[in-house]
Parts: structure tokens; C-alpha cells; sequence
């Protein structure tokens, strides 16, 4: 396999919201891919119409979209293995499991749901395996005659494989290292159903193969399913072109105890979905990264540190880099804690070391969805650039300068009127003054060393004055450095601002 081309692959089922661990698989399968040169192909999993939901495919290529994460073959830009939506390979599915069928790996069973629920019922712990497959209604049991005619009839029935008793099967995962398994341990499970749809199980060996999948990155969950698919590539001739496997760890809850879930992300207040998912039937919105205002590159960096590091104590890495610097060796065996302030704290650095030209598309969504229009100008730019050190998720631009575009309608009052005198008053009214006569291109240090000569001219100490003006201005205790407020304000505004408050602070 070594002189083939890579190609990886994400085969999502579109039941639902695209959980954070799905995204983080994607990431793995693109950053592998990039980094050898090869193929990122999206696969639509949606042979079980049962669980299929109107919108989750475009739902999962949006989220794709908005991080970055762009597959090079996909049921929406096509490729030379099309079709990419396995409800749309339904035909090609059958020919294999009947060579199964054929080869004696594989049988037809024709018992009914209520049977087979029957059975549950009656036998405890009861699988559809070889210790209870000569008891019930297959072509294992019955009479050659007798399963033509059903077929011929067109009995309902289902394909399963036939799992072999206590035989070891192994295989060399890129993370786990050598893996095997016992076969009696796994059932016999359902690889063509009665509607003629294929199982994952069938779907995804025939797919790897038909689309010459060199690697398979996928969730430590479905390692029980190794046994049924290492088998199929066997039993079907493939096993020479079977990809690689890496069976990653599953992300867990903050206290480590089992897999972090939708109802933890709930139950703690953070999100554990890519975008925002309503799901239509319910009426339930859950949140998303995106919507709560994750940057899209610190989204790629918090999942991609969740299991991995290059072996330094670096954290912050663009997409970029994280081509460069990937290895599937360093991945963990282990599962990781997802830590929501850790994940907070990624946005904050980004938001930090992006340019505000980047920022404004979505700072300005932010302002619009609070009813305000901002200027794109360089007013706008300026204003992004002296507040993100202060902003950890982009709605906190809004609390953090909505002043900047309109003046503030009420004031912490309570932080200065105990302690406003008609002595301060006198005071903002010469510092009116000073301002109508000060150059409009003062800098904020030169207006600070005049508002503090002026406080002391009048007896007053600056420090008690500092506050009342940052209310004047933002309406609260809170912003950069007042001074540098008051200029990027200009000082006809700050002007505006202060004769608007003053009336309000000496009643």
C-alpha cells in the first residue's frame, strides 16, 4: 500500500448535529491526507432511512465548510468514485452479499421481527449467532427447495454473515498497535437488510474498496465491528487493498467518566456541536461552537489537542501548521477530558493574534444581531483592535464596544453618586472646555497628562475623577484605557457624552 496514493475518508450518518468528536475525526482524516498528499473524501452513510433526517447533509457540508475543511470528493462536488450518497449505491451493494451467499460466508435468514423478539424475550441475552443460528428460520436450516421457493416468493428476508466459532483475527491499528479478537464474541450480523438496503458493515468495506480507501480513521467505539469487517475484506478477496486503521479515543466528559454526550453539554451549559442543530421534530435547539462565537481556527485547534501534541508544550497552531507538524503516532491511546474554559481559552488566543481586517465579517453579525449598524471603515477596525484582548467569544465585542457606535442609555450610577460633589462638577465642566480647545489629533497619553494637570489645578486627585469620566463615556466600569476611549471616540463626541452625563451624576 505504500506506493498508492492516500486516501482517507469521513462517512457521516445524517441523523442529526455533527458532535465535536465527528469534527475531530474529519480533522485527523484532512491533516493526514494534506500532509501525504492525498484525497479527503466526504461519504454520506444513509442506508438507514429509518434514522434519516431532512437537512443533516447539508447541515454536516456547512459545518465542513465553515471550518475549513473542504473534501476534495463529496455529494456535492462529485468525483470519480460517484456517487458519494450510499442510498444511491443501493444496487451495487446485493452482487457482494450474494457472493457471500455463495461462497458459504454468508446466509438468508427469513425470520420476522416478532420472532426474532420473541426469542429476546424468551432467551436471555440471546444474539443471532452460532450458538442459536441452527435453531432458527435461515437457509443454514432449511431445505435447499424450501429457500427458493421463499426467494422466488419473495419472502422478506435479510443476509447475515456467518460468523466462524472461536477463531483469532487480528490486525496492526496505527494507534493500538496489534489488536485481535475471538470470533464467537461477535454475533451474526445483519449485512443486507429486507428493504435491500446494505448494513455499515457491508456499505463501508465495499466503499473503501470501490473507492481504494488507504486509510480508515475512525472512533474507538467501532472497534467491536473490527472482527465483521476484517473478515468481509477476507471473504470478499480484498484483504491486500484493506486500509489502514487508526480507532481514535473518544473525547470525555469533564470528569473523565464515559463519552461526553449532548445531555452533558446540556446539563454543564457548553456545547458539544460543531453549529447549531434543530432538530424539526422535537423543536429542540442545541447550541454550537459557531453560533456561541468559537472562531473556526480555534474550534481545529481545541479538537485537535484533545488526544494529540506534537511533543512540545506549544498549543496554538493554525491549520496550516497542523498539517505540518500531525503524526498518528502521537495520538493518545487514552481518551481526553474535554475542559470548556481550556476550550474558551483557544478563542481568546485566537481572537488575540487575528488581524481585526479578519475579525470584522463576524464582529459585525455580532453588532447587527443586537440592532446596531457599524461603519465599515477604518473607525471600525480600530476599535476590534482595542478591545479583543478583552473578548474570550465574539458576542463579548458588543458588550465590550457597543459605546463605541452609540452613546451609553443608562449609567452605573451606584459607583459614583455616593461620592459625586459640586467640586467634580466644576471640574468636568473646565475639562469641556479644555477639550473644545485641544488639537483633534491629541493622542491619548497627551490628553491624560492634561486631564491630570487640570485635576490638580483644582485641588481634585485624578484618581477620583478616572472612573466618573469611563462612565460618562461607556456607561459602566469596564473598556481599555480610558484615554485611548475618549480619542477614538474623538473629542466632539466625548464632548457630547460628558455634557450628556453630567446633569445626570449631579442630581
Amino acid at each position: 500500500m505504500a506506493d498508492k496514493k492516500v486516501r482517507v475518508r469521513f462517512a457521516p450518518s445524517p441523523t442529526g448535529g455533527l458532535h465535536l468528536g465527528g469534527v475531530r475525526t474529519v480533522l485527523f482524516n484532512y491533516l493526514f491526507a494534506k500532509q501525504h498528499g492525498g484525497d479527503f473524501v466526504l461519504r454520506i452513510e444513509d442506508t438507514d432511512q429509518s434514522r434519516y433526517v431532512a437537512g443533516a447533509e447539508e447541515y454536516i457540508m456547512e459545518c465542513l465548510n465553515w471550518c475549513g475543511l473542504i473534501p476534495d470528493e463529496s455529494p456535492a462536488v462529485g468525483g470519480k468514485y460517484a456517487p458519494y450518497r450510499q442510498s444511491e449505491r443501493k444496487a451495487i451493494y446485493r452482487e457482494y452479499a450474494e457472493r457471500l451467499v455463495m461462497q458459504g460466508h454468508a446466509y438468508y435468514a427469513f425470520d420476522t421481527p416478532d420472532e426474532l423478539d420473541k426469542n429476546r424475550k424468551e432467551i436471555p441475552n440471546f444474539q443471532y449467532g452460532h450458538a442459536y443460528r441452527d435453531t432458527l428460520r435461515n437457509s443454514l436450516t432449511l431445505k435447499q427447495a424450501q429457500v427458493d421457493q421463499l426467494l422466488k416468493d419473495g419472502e422478506p428476508h435479510v443476509i447475515r454473515i456467518k460468523m466462524p466459532v472461536d477463531e483469532t483475527i487480528h490486525f496492526e491499528d496505527m494507534i493500538r498497535g496489534h489488536v485481535s479478537f475471538n470470533t464467537s464474541e461477535s454475533d451474526d450480523k445483519v449485512l443486507l437488510k429486507a428493504d435491500g438496503m446494505p448494513t455499515y458493515h457491508l456499505a463501508v468495506v465495499v466503499d473503501d474498496y470501490l473507492m481504494k480507501i488507504t486509510h480508515a480513521f475512525r472512533g474507538e467505539e467501532w472497534l467491536p465491528s473490527a472482527p465483521i469487517h476484517l473478515l468481509l475484506w477476507g471473504y470478499l478477496g480484498w484483504r491486500a487493498d484493506m486500509p489502514q486503521w487508526a480507532h481514535l479515543p473518544l473525547i470525555l466528559k469533564p470528569d473523565g467518566h464515559g463519552k461526553l454526550s449532548k445531555r452533558d453539554g446540556a446539563r454543564l451549559g457548553f456545547p458539544v456541536y460543531a453549529m447549531s442543530w434543530l432538530d424539526e421534530k422535537t423543536g429542540e435547539l442545541t447550541p454550537g461552537f459557531r453560533e456561541l462565537g468559537f472562531l473556526p481556527e480555534a474550534f481545529l485547534n481545541l479538537l485537535a489537542m484533545l488526544g494529540w501534541n506534537d511533543g512540545t508544550n506549544e498549543e496554538i497552531f493554525s491549520l496550516d501548521e497542523l498539517v505540518g507538524k500531525f503524526s498518528i503516532e502521537r495520538v493518545n491511546k487514552g481518551g481526553a477530558k474535554f475542559d470548556y474554559e481550556k476550550a474558551k481559552w483557544f478563542n481568546s488566543e485566537w481572537i488575540k493574534k487575528s488581524e481585526a481586517g479578519s475579525l470584522k465579517s463576524e464582529v459585525r453579525k455580532v453588532f447587527e444581531d443586537k440592532g446596531v449598524v457599524v461603519p465599515d471603515s477604518d473607525y471600525f477596525l480600530t476599535v476590534i483592535d482595542l478591545v479583543k484582548e478583552r473578548c474570550t467569544l465574539l458576542p463579548d465585542f458588543y458588550q465590550q464596544s457597543a459605546y463605541f457606535f452609540e452613546q451609553p442609555r443608562e449609567y452605573d450610577l451606584a459607583a459614583v453618586k455616593p461620592k459625586w460633589t459640586d467640586t467634580k462638577t466644576d471640574f468636568f465642566k473646565s475639562f469641556i472646555t479644555m477639550l473644545g480647545n485641544a488639537e483633534p489629533s491629541i493622542l491619548g497619553p497627551e490628553l491624560e497628562i492634561a486631564f491630570k494637570a487640570l485635576a490638580e489645578e483644582q485641588g481634585i486627585k485624578p484618581g477620583e475623577l478616572m472612573l466618573p469620566l469611563r462612565i460618562m463615556l461607556v456607561g459602566g466600569k469596564f473598556g481599555p484605557h480610558v484615554f485611548d476611549i475618549a480619542v477614538i471616540l474623538g473629542l466632539t463626541e466625548t464632548i457630547a457624552r460628558i455634557e450628556k452625563a453630567l446633569p445626570i451624576f449631579s442630581e
